[in-house]
């Protein structure tokens, strides 16, 4: 049996002996190097938002014209862009209050970027832009603009020159007919175009116009292509969007051309040719500086033959090789920019001279031609 003395000093020795147990563990856990934290992986960069752009047609899609053309230019710019746009349009947008509602709501849905294809849109354009200065606006065929909205166009005029060489020297009557939209300087000036062309080629043509006040109307287009048909015309020329007075001429046994696309399709016994509008170098152009932030306001950007944005398409093979020799003369000399299709001497059809002898008319001038040339019978309506 154990006495308490001996008991309490073997307990005592059995407490230095876990005490020290302890404190040997204890270094040794002090010891062990702690474990280096897992890196960590760097965030992903954000993916770019697309830009989205919208197009405001006046007339539909489908035209076979204008609005085709600008759509067809829509398309070409989503396909040269890919993922970093997103494109939309919205068609048939009357000219006024409309204009403003359809723009507002393509600002609500996001678009930064915003082309207007019409004359009539300039106004509630103007109006959208100043109430959204983080979106930026374009408008066709206009003269006003601001911080955020700017204005480009097409020489028109240059494709109805070229047509009018060929109608000139097409023409059996020696009378020529044009169904124009609305008596604004853009319409007036290929009126005036046409029937210089033609004068090139047959000094003794004359020129009938019949206004029918509207972009696109088939009806008013065809009735009017009547009009001139049975007015003596044989040969017709258009400012309208749809390839109404084509087919007119084509039904009626005379000759046409086609108008902003290649309406060959729409009266193929009739055609003479199309004068064509190509946007894509310009809705490429525009596009572009917005993405990568160069995009600023600034002068109308106004292109032509020169530029790759006006041609004359898909001339008929019945037309006379020495008026083809002509065409392509004055072609290239539009693309060089030695050419000029306003160059005076040059009268109105009241006898009083517009133009100089060797002056050429500059942009301002063109910009506001509100007379007719000689040749062309009547007066442009609300012209002084």
């Amino acid at each position: 049996m154990i006495d308490l003395n001996k008991r309490s000093a073997l307990r005592l020795a059995a407490l230095s002996a876990a005490a020290l147990t302890l404190v040997a563990c204890g270094k040794k856990e002090e010891a062990a190097p702690a474990a280096a934290p897992a890196p960590t992986a760097a965030p992903a960069p954000a993916a770019a938002e697309p830009l989205k752009a919208a197009w405001i047609y006046v007339g539909p899609v489908g035209d076979g014209g204008w609005s085709f053309a600008h759509d067809n230019a829509r398309k070409a710019v989503q396909k040269e862009f890919g993922d970093k746009i997103v494109t939309s349009f919205v068609e048939n947008v009357p000219e006024g209050a409309d204009t403003e509602r359809v723009a507002r709501d393509l600002v609500a849905q996001g678009n930064k970027l915003i082309f207007g294809t019409s004359f009539g849109f300039m106004e509630p354009m103007l109006k959208v832009a100043a109430d959204n200065p983080g979106v930026k606006f374009e408008h066709a065929t206009g003269y006003k603009s601001s911080e955020n909205m700017r204005t480009y166009d097409s020489r028109t005029y240059e494709g109805a020159y070229m047509a009018g060489v060929i109608a000139g020297a097409m023409t059996k009557s020696n009378v020529l007919g044009v169904v124009a939209t609305v008596p604004i300087p853009e319409v007036v000036r290929n009126v005036n175009s046409f029937t210089l062309g033609a004068q090139l080629t047959n000094p003794k043509i004359k020129t009938k116009v019949v206004w029918i006040n509207e972009w696109h109307n088939p009806p008013k287009e065809t009735e009017a292509a009547t009009s001139l048909i049975n007015g003596g015309a044989d040969v017709l020329f258009q400012n309208t969007d749809s390839p109404s007075v084509l087919k007119t001429a084509e039904s009626m046994g005379k000759r046409a051309f086609g108008w902003d696309s290649d309406m060959t399709a729409y009266g193929p016994k009739a055609h003479l040719g199309s004068a064509v509008i190509n946007w894509e170098p310009y809705y490429k152009k525009s596009v572009g500086e917005v993405l990568d932030g160069t995009w600023k306001t600034g002068p109308n950007q106004w292109w032509g033959v020169k530029e790759g944005a006006i041609d004359l398409v898909a001339v008929a093979d019945d037309v006379p090789a020495e008026t083809k020799a002509k065409l392509d003369e004055v072609k290239a000399g539009l693309k060089a920019g030695t050419y000029h299709i306003w160059k005076g001497p040059l009268m109105d059809n009241d006898g009083k001279e517009v133009l100089a002898a060797d002056q050429v008319a500059d942009d301002k001038f063109l910009g506001g031609v509100n007379f007719f040339v000689k040749g062309v019978e009547g007066k442009v309506p609300g012209a002084k």
